[in-house]
Protein backbone atom coordinates (compact mmCIF):
# COMPACT_ATOMS: atom_id res chain seq x y z
CA UNK A 1 0.00 0.00 0.00
CA UNK A 2 2.91 2.37 0.59
CA UNK A 3 3.99 2.12 -2.35
CA UNK A 4 0.86 3.50 -4.46
CA UNK A 5 1.00 6.43 -2.91
CA UNK A 6 4.58 7.39 -4.08
CA UNK A 7 4.63 10.06 -7.16
CA UNK A 8 3.05 8.02 -10.19
CA UNK A 9 6.95 8.78 -12.20
CA UNK A 10 8.60 7.09 -9.28
CA UNK A 11 10.99 4.58 -11.08
CA UNK A 12 11.21 1.19 -9.89
CA UNK A 13 14.39 -0.98 -10.07
CA UNK A 14 14.21 -4.48 -9.89
CA UNK A 15 17.06 -6.40 -8.30
CA UNK A 16 16.99 -9.23 -11.67
CA UNK A 17 15.71 -9.00 -15.16
CA UNK A 18 12.61 -10.85 -14.27
CA UNK A 19 10.24 -9.09 -16.41
CA UNK A 20 10.06 -11.35 -19.40
CA UNK A 21 8.85 -14.53 -17.36
CA UNK A 22 6.90 -11.93 -14.83
CA UNK A 23 4.74 -10.73 -17.78
CA UNK A 24 3.70 -14.15 -18.60
CA UNK A 25 2.61 -14.42 -14.98
CA UNK A 26 1.19 -11.53 -15.05
CA UNK A 27 -0.86 -12.01 -18.45
CA UNK A 28 -2.40 -15.98 -16.69
CA UNK A 29 -3.54 -13.43 -13.90
CA UNK A 30 -5.19 -10.89 -15.45
CA UNK A 31 -5.46 -11.75 -19.53
CA UNK A 32 -8.04 -9.05 -20.01
CA UNK A 33 -6.19 -5.70 -19.07
CA UNK A 34 -4.81 -4.11 -22.05
CA UNK A 35 -2.37 -2.12 -20.64
CA UNK A 36 -0.70 -5.46 -19.27
CA UNK A 37 -1.05 -6.87 -22.91
CA UNK A 38 1.06 -3.87 -24.67
CA UNK A 39 3.81 -4.00 -21.85
CA UNK A 40 4.38 -7.66 -22.05
CA UNK A 41 4.86 -7.27 -26.09
CA UNK A 42 7.00 -4.69 -25.04
CA UNK A 43 9.16 -6.63 -23.02
CA UNK A 44 9.73 -9.64 -25.38
CA UNK A 45 10.62 -6.93 -27.77
CA UNK A 46 13.13 -5.30 -25.41
CA UNK A 47 14.43 -8.76 -24.63
CA UNK A 48 14.82 -9.98 -27.79
CA UNK A 49 16.83 -6.96 -28.74
CA UNK A 50 18.78 -7.88 -25.73
CA UNK A 51 18.26 -4.44 -23.69
CA UNK A 52 17.13 -4.10 -20.03
CA UNK A 53 13.38 -3.63 -19.20
CA UNK A 54 14.02 -1.84 -16.25
CA UNK A 55 13.60 0.82 -14.74
CA UNK A 56 9.82 1.51 -15.03
CA UNK A 57 7.67 3.50 -13.12
CA UNK A 58 5.33 3.06 -10.65
CA UNK A 59 2.09 4.42 -12.53
CA UNK A 60 3.15 1.26 -15.46
CA UNK A 61 3.84 -0.83 -12.05
CA UNK A 62 0.06 0.03 -10.88
CA UNK A 63 -1.63 -0.64 -14.21
CA UNK A 64 0.45 -4.29 -15.03
CA UNK A 65 1.40 -5.66 -11.87
CA UNK A 66 -0.91 -8.50 -10.43
CA UNK A 67 1.18 -8.00 -7.00
CA UNK A 68 -0.45 -4.37 -7.41
CA UNK A 69 -3.88 -4.63 -9.24
CA UNK A 70 -4.47 -8.20 -6.97
CA UNK A 71 -7.02 -9.47 -9.70
CA UNK A 72 -9.19 -11.66 -7.79
CA UNK A 73 -10.70 -13.89 -10.60
CA UNK A 74 -7.28 -15.88 -10.95
CA UNK A 75 -7.98 -16.48 -7.13
CA UNK A 76 -11.70 -17.90 -7.39
CA UNK A 77 -14.54 -18.01 -5.55
CA UNK A 78 -13.30 -16.96 -2.57
CA UNK A 79 -11.57 -13.86 -3.55
CA UNK A 80 -14.22 -11.49 -2.50
CA UNK A 81 -13.77 -12.45 1.31
CA UNK A 82 -9.68 -12.17 1.42
CA UNK A 83 -7.99 -9.42 2.46
CA UNK A 84 -5.18 -7.63 0.74
CA UNK A 85 -2.50 -9.09 2.47
CA UNK A 86 -4.08 -12.82 1.74
CA UNK A 87 -4.91 -12.06 -2.31
CA UNK A 88 -0.98 -11.30 -2.13
CA UNK A 89 -0.07 -14.36 -0.46
CA UNK A 90 -2.06 -16.41 -2.72
CA UNK A 91 -0.82 -14.56 -5.92
CA UNK A 92 2.58 -15.30 -4.57
CA UNK A 93 1.86 -18.90 -3.94
CA UNK A 94 0.34 -19.19 -7.62
CA UNK A 95 3.45 -17.37 -9.06
CA UNK A 96 5.98 -19.93 -7.33
CA UNK A 97 4.52 -22.44 -9.16
CA UNK A 98 3.50 -21.19 -12.50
Amino acid sequence: RRIAHLPSDTLIFSAHEYAESNARFALAADPTNPALQERAKRIHDMRAAGHPTVPSTLAEELGTNPFLTLPGHLLGDNAAGMSSVERFAKLRELKDTF
